[in-house]
C-alpha cells in the first residue's frame, strides 16, 4: 500500500511549463496605468530584472530552469506526493486522496519554488537588494532564505495584523539575515500617509506591495520581487504539477479533481497549469480553487482590469478583483488576504476551465483538526482550505475517484491562530455586497 511517491532526484524537472502558448483565448495586456495602452517590457524595467520581464510575456512553452536554480531545488525537490489513507478512513470514502507536500521546503511552504529563480535572476543582473511584501509571512521566509543563498539583502514589508499574529515569521526572516517591518511602516511615504489618518490601520496585501515598490523604484540598487500573482511567478511554480503528473503516471493514476487555496493564486497554478492541456483535450478532470468568505475574489469579484496595489503604482491587469482599496478583516489565512488574483487564473476561471469555492475559518480549522489527527500534520491555515475542499470532494465523489490537492504549508508558526481555535475565539468573517459595491467604485473604468 503506497504512502509515499518519491520521484528519483535525476527526474526533477528541467524546464517550467508556460501556459500562454496554449490559452484558448490570448491572455489580456497588461496596461500602463497612465496612458491605459499596454505595458511595454522596458516599462517595467526599474522594478523587475530583464529575465523575469521576459518571462512574464513569453511565447515559449518550455523555459529552462538554470542549472544555479536546480541546485538549491535539490535541497528540497522533488517534493513527495502522499496517500491520505487514513483520512481516507475517518470519512469512509472510496476515493483516493493524494496531498503533494510542499511543507517539505526550507521555507515551510511552496514559495521557494519561485524566490529561487527571482534571487538568482536578480543577482545574475547585479542587483544587491530586493524589497518585497509578505502576507502571512510564507512569502518574506522564503525570499529572505533565497537571497541568503544568493548573497542578497532583503527587506520585506509584512501586513501588519500578520506581523503581530505570527511573530515568529518575522524571527525566521530576520534569522536568515533579512529585515521585515510591519506594514503600513513609518519607512514610506505611502506608509506613512496611512498611519497619519488610522495609526492602528491592520494593512493589507496591496499596502505592502505599494510599500515594498516604493522602496524599489527609490534606490538604483534595488528591486521588487512578487509572491505571487504575475505570470513569471506562476510559471516557476509549475514545477510543482509537473512533478505531480510524473508521479501519478508512476501509480498508473489519472487526477480527477486538482484542489489548492488561492490569494493571488501561485500554488494553485502552479499545481495544475501543467495539467491544463489535457483537459482542454477533452480529458475529464475538475480544477478547484479555494478562498476565504472573507476575501471572495474569485466568487464574488469582478472580473475588470484594476491595480494590484493601494497606492496605484503597479500596471493595470485584467483579473477578478474586490477593488484595489480592500482591507479584508484580518483571519488567520493572511496569506489569502489579497484583493486580486492572478491573471492567468481569472483568465482560466472567466473561461469555465477553473471553479471556485469559498469557507469561512472556523470550518477551515475544523477540516485542519481531522487531518491533523488523521494524517499527523500540522497545515497551514492557508492550505487548511485545501483540505477542507479535498475532504468535501471526497464524501461526494464516485469509488475511485482521485483527488489532489496541493499542502502548501505547515502550520508550525500558526499556533497563535490554533490556540484561537481551540479556545473558540475564532470568528467568521463574510464580505458584504455593501462593501463589495464601494470597493468597485475605486476600480478604473477601462473597456479594453
Amino acid at each position: 500500500m503506497d504512502y509515499r511517491i518519491i520521484l528519483p532526484e535525476k527526474d526533477l524537472p528541467k524546464q517550467w511549463y508556460n501556459v500562454l502558448p496554449d490559452l484558448p483565448e490570448p491572455l489580456p495586456p497588461p496596461l500602463h496605468p497612465e496612458t491605459l495602452k499596454p505595458i511595454q517590457p522596458h516599462e517595467l524595467a526599474p522594478i523587475f530584472p530583464d529575465a523575469l520581464i521576459e518571462q512574464e510575456a513569453s511565447p515559449h512553452r518550455w523555459i529552462d530552469i538554470p542549472e544555479p536554480v536546480l541546485d538549491i531545488y535539490r535541497l528540497f525537490r522533488p517534493t513527495p506526493l502522499v496517500r491520505a489513507h487514513r483520512l481516507e478512513a475517518a470519512l469512509g470514502t472510496k476515493a483516493k486522496i493524494y496531498y503533494k507536500n510542499e511543507s517539505v521546503s526550507p521555507a515551510g511552504s511552496h514559495k521557494p519554488n519561485t524566490a529561487i529563480p527571482q534571487a538568482y535572476f536578480n543577482k545574475q543582473e547585479g542587483v544587491e537588494r530586493i524589497a518585497t511584501e509578505t502576507g502571512a509571512g510564507q512569502w518574506g521566509t522564503a525570499l529572505a532564505f533565497a537571497c541568503q543563498m544568493y548573497g542578497i539583502q532583503c527587506t520585506v514589508y509584512m501586513v501588519r495584523c500578520s506581523y503581530e499574529q505570527k511573530p515568529y515569521r518575522g524571527i525566521l526572516i530576520r534569522a536568515y539575515g533579512a529585515e521585515v517591518f510591519p506594514s503600513p511602516s513609518d519607512r514610506t511615504r505611502f506608509g506613512r500617509q496611512l498611519l497619519t489618518s488610522d495609526p492602528q490601520c491592520s494593512g493589507s496585501l496591496g499596502v505592502a506591495i505599494s510599500e515594498a515598490i516604493e522602496d524599489a523604484a527609490s534606490r538604483e540598487d534595488t528591486k521588487y520581487a512578487l509572491g505571487s500573482v504575475l505570470n513569471h511567478v506562476v510559471l516557476h511554480q509549475t514545477i510543482m504539477g509537473l512533478e505531480t503528473q510524473k508521479q501519478l503516471q508512476m501509480l498508473g493514476e489519472n487526477a480527477d479533481v486538482l484542489i489548492g487555496c488561492v490569494g493571488g493564486g501561485s500554488n494553485f497554478a502552479g499545481l495544475v497549469l501543467p495539467f491544463v492541456p489535457d483537459k482542454l483535450a477533452g480529458k475529464p478532470m475538475r480544477f478547484l480553487a479555494v478562498e476565504p468568505h472573507a476575501c471572495p475574489t474569485l466568487t464574488r469579484g469582478q472580473y475588470r482590469y484594476d491595480y494590484g496595489d493601494v497606492a496605484r503604482l503597479t500596471p493595470l491587469l485584467k483579473m477578478h478583483t474586490l477593488g484595489h482599496n480592500f482591507f479584508p478583516p484580518p483571519i488567520h489565512a493572511g496569506g489569502l488576504r489579497y484583493h486580486g488574483e492572478s491573471p492567468i487564473l481569472s483568465h482560466l476561471a472567466r473561461l469555465g476551465i477553473v471553479e471556485a469555492k469559498a469557507y469561512y475559518q472556523t470550518e477551515v480549522f475544523e477540516a485542519a483538526k481531522l487531518f491533523l489527527n488523521t494524517e499527523g500534520f500540522l497545515p497551514a491555515p492557508e492550505t487548511s482550505h485545501a483540505i477542507k475542499a479535498a475532504i468535501d470532494a471526497a464524501r461526494e465523489a464516485e469509488p475511485g475517484e482521485v483527488i489532489v490537492f496541493l499542502y502548501s504549508g505547515h502550520g508550525f508558526l500558526d499556533l497563535g491562530a490554533y490556540d484561537n481555535y481551540l479556545r473558540g475565539e475564532l470568528r467568521d468573517e463574510e464580505y458584504t455586497e455593501e462593501q463589495l459595491q464601494t470597493a468597485m467604485q475605486s476600480c478604473p473604468n477601462v473597456g479594453f
